[in-house]
C-alpha cells in the first residue's frame, strides 16, 4: 500500500497518530523506501543507464566488433566483467543496491560474448555467423552460450543476492525455450506447432520455477521475523556481499518472461474446434484467478488479453452477424460487475474462508505480498 504524506496528516488530525509524529514517521517511510525499485526519477535514471550499458553490449552490438576475431572478442568481455565486478561491489560498499544489481547483470550479460568469442577463437562457427544474430536469429547452436549465461547468473546471484541479477536469467530462459526446438525435432521438420508447443512448456516450467522461488523467498521471510528484519534494516552482510532487504522479489523477472513464453506459446497455437478455444478461454481465466491470488499482475494482464481475443473471435467470427451478441455480452459484462458487488458485499467472509483453505505456504506467499 501506497502511504501518502497527507493520509498521515489525517491520521493525526483524527487522533490516530500525534501531530508531532506525523513529519518523522514521514521521513521513516521514505527512508525506508530509497532502495525499493519504484517509479522514482533517479531509479528511472538508474534503470535507464543501466540498461542502455547493458544494451550496447547485447541487442546494439555493431558489426564492427566481429573485426577484433574471437581473442579480441574475449580480451573486451573479460575486461568489462572486471569493470563491471568492481563498479558492483563499489556500488554495494556506498549502500547502493539498484546500481549494484545493474552493474552485477551487466556482468552476466557479458558472458555470451566471450563464450562466442572462445567459440571463434575454436572454429566453431562457419563465416556468415555474428554475435548480433544472438539476439534476433532462433539457432540450436546458440545454446552453449545460454547455458553458459545460466551458469554465470547463477554463480552472480549466490555471490550477491540481487533481485535485478534474475533479468539476464529469465531472459536467457525465454531465449533457450525457443532455442531449443530445432534441438528436439529434426529442423526439416520442425513447424511452427512446435514450435509454439516447446514455448508453451518451458514458459510453464519458468512460472513454476517463479512461484517457487517467490515461496522459497518469502517464507525465509517469515523465518527471520519482522522484527530482525527491521533491526537488519537492509543492511549488507558483509560476509556474503549482499543485502537483506525484504522488499527484493526476485520472482518478478521469472514470471514476466515464463507467463509471456507460455502465454505467447499457448495463443499462437492453432485451434481446430470450438471446444479448444473455449479451453483456451477457461486457461486465461484461470490465469487472471492465479494473479489475484499471488497479487502478480502479469497473469491478470496477459489472461485478460486472452480473454479480450477469444470474445474478439466470437463477434468477428461465430456471431459475425448476430444482432443479439452485442446485447449478450453487455449483460455478461453487467453479471460480472454485479458479481464483483456481491463480492465486495461479502468480502471479509469469502476472504476468511478461501485463505483458510490454502496450504500454510501459500498463506505466507500471499500475507507478505504488498497490499
Amino acid at each position: 500500500m501506497d502511504v501518502q504524506r497527507h493520509q498521515l496528516e489525517k491520521a493525526a488530525k483524527a487522533g490516530v497518530i500525534r501531530e508531532e509524529q506525523a513529519g518523522p514517521l514521514w521521513e521513516f517511510l521514505l527512508a525506508q523506501g530509497e532502495d525499493t525499485p519504484r517509479l522514482r526519477f533517479t531509479h528511472i535514471l538508474y534503470y535507464l543507464g543501466g540498461l542502455i550499458a547493458i544494451g550496447a553490449m547485447s541487442l546494439f552490438m555493431t558489426l564492427g566488433w566481429e573485426r577484433f576475431g574471437g581473442a579480441g572478442l574475449v580480451a573486451i568481455a573479460l575486461l568489462y566483467a572486471v569493470a563491471g565486478l568492481w563498479l558492483t561491489e563499489s556500488f554495494l560498499r556506498r549502500q547502493l543496491p539498484i546500481p549494484a544489481g545493474l552493474a552485477a547483470a551487466f556482468v552476466v550479460v557479458l558472458t555470451p560474448l566471450a563464450i562466442y568469442g572462445l567459440q571463434v577463437m575454436l572454429g566453431w562457427w562457419a563465416e556468415g555467423h555474428v554475435y548480433r544474430e544472438y539476439h534476433t536469429h532462433i539457432d540450436w547452436r546458440w545454446l552453449v552460450m545460454e547455458l553458459g549465461t545460466l551458469a554465470s547468473g547463477a554463480a552472480m546471484l549466490w555471490r550477491y543476492r540481487l533481485p535485478f541479477l534474475v533479468m539476464p536469467v529469465a531472459v536467457t530462459l525465454w531465449y533457450l525455450s525457443m532455442d531449443l526446438a530445432p534441438l528436439l525435432f529434426d529442423e526439416d521438420g520442425l513447424t511452427w506447432a512446435l514450435r509454439h508447443r516447446v514455448s508453451l512448456w518451458v514458459g510453464l516450467a519458468i512460472v513454476v520455477l517463479a512461484v517457487w522461488i517467490d515461496l522459497r523467498s518469502r517464507l525465509a521471510q517469515v523465518a527471520r521475523g519482522d522484527a530482525r528484519s527491521e533491526a537488519k534494516g537492509g543492511a549488507r552482510d558483509d560476509a556474503k556481499g549482499d543485502f537483506k532487504d525484504d522488499s527484493n522479489d526476485y520472482a518478478f523477472w521469472l514470471y514476466l518472461f515464463g507467463v509471456a513464453a507460455f502465454w505467447g506459446g499457448l495463443s499462437l497455437h492453432s485451434s481446430e474446434s470450438e471446444w479448444q478455444r473455449v479451453g483456451y478461454l477457461c486457461i486465461n481465466l484461470v490465469m487472471i484467478v492465479v494473479g489475484a491470488v499471488l497479487l502478480r499482475r502479469v497473469f491478470v494482464v496477459f489472461g485478460g488479453l486472452g480473454t479480450a481475443g477469444y470474445l474478439g473471435h466470437l463477434a468477428y467470427d461465430v456471431f459475425e452477424d448476430s444482432l443479439l451478441f452485442p446485447i449478450a455480452l453487455t449483460l455478461i459484462g453487467l453479471g460480472v460487475i454485479w458479481l464483483g458487488i456481491l463480492w465486495q458485499r461479502h468480502e471479509a467472509a469469502l476472504t476468511e474462508r478461501l485463505y483458510a483453505a490454502l496450504p500454510p505456504s501459500l498463506r505466507a506467499l500471499i500475507d507478505r505480498r504488498p497490499a
